[in-house]
């Protein structure tokens, strides 16, 4: 007798007391038309088949694989079914995933491959380097304090979007050791800012004052940047400015300041969803902290 010929043999006998005879005949006939597979394989695929089946027969429902097979009879099994760890739940529901895909693959199409946002690439230090220095040369006092203000909030605060539009000149501070800018929006924090870019961050603040540090007067109009941008896009031998760039360069300076791809590669960790996981539980800790470590002044 072949191996496959054992597990058929194998799946045709499957029947334990725990599980109703129509769940186990339901269990049978969906795992024989599930291909090739291995003893312990084919094991596991029975006892999540002849679960899902004890439970939608429970519920009234048809022992056929359209019905049980259907992807949101798998999902209520998964989640409401009693009795089960979150282990369980998981590993039950992949495997019924993958007996679907297999008996009723029109029920449950693959998803389409979607691409995934990568993390833009960090400028230089000459990059923005030239970016100040372009601000620098701009026409008027009050071009020059928003354009610098807008390098120094990206690259040496991180902020992007919503919130690099939202800061005023009032919101730069001297404290805890260092500069912090308050960040407003959906996750309001203090930010400390990189030391290097302290004096020119809070000459563009001064000059604000109560006013928004990048210029205009509502920080949801999100073309607000776009003349700072365009002059400072001017540069020869520079790239085009992107704020999200900017933010990239804070990310990257300040990651390498503590250390972080050093730990990654010996935690052996390649995505940061395991170490947003573990951080999610760990209190952020002071701001005097922050600040020592990442923008404390070096006067």
């Amino acid at each position: 007798m072949t191996a496959g010929a054992g597990v058929a043999g194998y799946i045709a006998g499957w029947g334990p007391p725990s599980v109703p005879p129509p769940a186990a005949a339901f269990a049978r006939a969906v795992v024989a038309r599930c291909g090739d597979l291995g003893r312990e394989r084919a094991k596991s695929l029975l006892w999540a088949a002849g679960r899902l089946a004890d439970y939608g027969l429970r519920l009234g429902l048809m022992a056929a694989p359209e019905v049980l097979l259907h992807p949101s009879v798998i999902e209520r099994f998964a989640v409401h079914s009693a009795g089960l760890t979150p282990v369980s739940r998981r590993t039950l529901r992949t495997n019924l995933r993958f007996i679907a895909r297999r008996v009723v693959p029109h029920l449950d199409p693959p998803d389409a491959p979607l691409p995934r946002e990568r993390a833009k690439p960090p400028y230089t230090a000459a990059e923005i380097a030239g970016f100040l220095a372009l601000a620098a040369a701009q026409p008027t006092v009050g071009r020059r304090m928003r354009a610098a203000g807008l390098v120094c909030l990206g690259a040496g605060a991180g902020l992007t979007g919503a919130g690099l539009r939202a800061v005023r000149g009032t919101d730069v501070t001297t404290r805890s050791g260092g500069v912090v800018v308050q960040a407003r929006g959906a996750r309001p924090r203090a930010v400390p800012v990189l030391a290097r870019y302290h004096q020119q961050l809070l000459a563009s603040a001064e000059f604000a004052g109560n006013r928004l540090l990048i210029g205009g007067r509502d920080p949801a109009r999100r073309h607000v940047t776009s003349p700072l941008v365009a002059a400072l896009s001017g540069g020869t031998g520079l790239p085009r400015l992107d704020t999200s760039r900017l933010g990239a360069s804070w990310l990257a300076e300040t990651a390498a300041v503590f250390g972080l791809p050093a730990f990654m590669h010996a935690a052996g960790i390649s995505c940061s969803q395991r170490l947003g996981d573990i951080t999610a539980g760990l209190q952020p800790g002071s701001e005097a902290a922050a600040v020592a470590l990442l923008g404390a002044s070096t006067k």
